[in-house]
This record gives structure tokens, sequence and C-alpha cells, in this order.
């Protein structure tokens, strides 16, 4: 008789480098235009592939930025594409260089050259060192820093949200050191609607610009917390109402072609119909 796996512990609260006990190579981030051609075509190849569409709202929040700062866009971890959701936006909406923190990178060491940068949380002197580095890398007005605050990637709709005090220490230290910064919670979604694949929706929320921070870094994030669930769920409560209005795409499919084929007839049904 075939014994059926259950799906147990899907999610840890303990992060991959503890786990596998790995010793993570720190690497600083680089931008080298070769390997950031080959991952601008790959990643996005990849998510035309998978996903039907991909759907933003909230540009007009961020023209609200200081423009002369970096930014932190800071957002939900649920799977393995947000990364590469990230990428994405940073490189065909926002235009600008990628900064962006992963666990265990010495399995992608090439990641290195597109602006990634590993952090081990196996050693907390490990972990403050590549939080400290990337304090450091706040220091153009074309950096846009993807962070995931949680630390770790939680179910879909995990709550309540807990983020850790990284942002709130990249904060400070980038008002310190370069006189301000920006940053923006992104929440985003993956969902079927009316087709074969999922598509990714994705929502900017209201950017805060400092050039001053005197706040408690727990109060602060407890604080941001609060409003980025306000974010997630309001998104969430439009999409199972229907209601995509302000939406915009960076990409749509066309019907794959059973799915035209399927219009068509359906379409010659009505004309039948209509004539009776």
């Amino acid at each position: 008789m075939q014994t059926i796996e259950t799906p147990k512990h899907l999610y840890s609260d303990t992060p991959p480098t503890i786990l596998r006990n790995r010793v993570e190579k720190f690497r600083t981030a680089k931008d080298n235009p070769f390997w950031i051609m080959i991952a601008d075509y790959v990643f996005w190849k990849m998510v035309r592939k998978r996903f039907y569409s991909f759907m933003y709202k909230g540009i007009s929040n961020l023209e609200k930025r200081d423009k002369t700062k970096a930014i932190i866009f800071y957002a939900n971890h649920n799977n393995w594409w947000d990364g590469i959701v990230g990428y994405n936006i940073v490189r065909r909406v926002m235009k600008g260089r990628l900064r962006l923190m992963i666990e265990e990178m010495n399995r992608f060491p090439l990641f290195q050259y597109i602006g990634c940068f590993p952090v081990n949380k196996k050693s907390p002197q490990d972990a403050i060192k590549a939080l400290k580095y990337a304090a450091t890398t706040l220091d153009k007005p074309d950096v846009n820093f993807w962070l995931f605050p949680q630390g770790i990637i939680r179910p879909p709709h995990y709550r309540p949200e807990v983020f850790q005090t990284g942002l709130a220490y990249l904060v400070e230290k980038a008002v310190k050191n370069f006189g301000g910064v920006n940053i923006c919670p992104v929440s985003v979604n993956y969902s079927f609607l009316r087709q074969d694949k999922p598509e990714i929706i994705l929502e900017f929320g209201e950017v805060k610009s400092f050039r001053e921070f005197n706040l408690d870094r727990k109060e602060f994030c407890h604080k941001l917390e609060r409003e980025f669930e306000q974010l997630q769920d309001n998104q969430q409560k439009q999409i199972s109402s229907g209601n995509f209005e302000g939406y915009q795409y960076l990409y749509k499919d066309n019907l794959s072609w059973w799915r035209d084929i399927e219009r068509r007839l359906k379409n010659i049904g009505m004309k039948d119909d209509n004539k009776q």
C-alpha cells in the first residue's frame, strides 16, 4: 500500500543558515553590466512563463518620494518568487539599481554581481556585519533596497506581521550618514483569477521620507507592522471583490491556443442562439 506523505513543516521559525549549519562567505554587492543583462533576461522570462500577468498600482505614491535619496521597499515574503518579483520591479518600473540581502547566497554566488549580498543568521556577529554593510549601500538616489522585514518566509496572509528591527536600523543610519532615505511598503499577492495561470498583483503603499530619525526602533517597527497589515488586508479585500481599479499591467499574456479555441467555440454557440 502506498504511503501518502502529509505536508508537515512547510514553514519554520528557524532561518535556513541555522538549519543547514553552513558557513556563508560574505560578498559585497556589485553592479556588473553583463550579469545584470543576463539577469534582466532570465528573471523576466521566468515570470512570463509562470504567470499570466503582472499588474501593479500605487505608482503615483512613488512620485512623492525625495528623489535625491535612496529608497527602501519592504514587502511580504511568502514564497520563492518574491525576490524575482522585486528584481523586476526595480529594473523595469524603477529603472534603478537593486540591493537585496539573501540568506544562503553561497548557493547563488553570481547574484553578487546583480546587487545582492549575503546575510548569515547562523552567527549574530555575521548578521550584524551584513546589516552594517547594508546601511552603507543607501548612498545614491538610484539605489532600490528590497527588504523582507519579517526576516523569514511566512505563509500567505500570515498574522500578525512581526518585523525585525533591521528596517529601523537602516533608516537611522541612512539619515545619519547620507542625510535621509525613503521607505515604501509593497504588498504582493499571487492569485488565480480568470486564467489557467496565476497572476502577480502588487500594490505600492504610501512613501515616507526621512531627513531625521529620533524614534525608538521597536516602536517604529510596530507602527509599520500595523500599517502594513492594513495595506495587505485592503488589497486582499479589493481582490476578493473583483475590484482592480487603478492597476496597470507590467505585462499580460496572450490567450493560449486552447483557450483561444474555447473562446471561439463559445462565440459560435452564442451566435447560433441569437439567430433563434
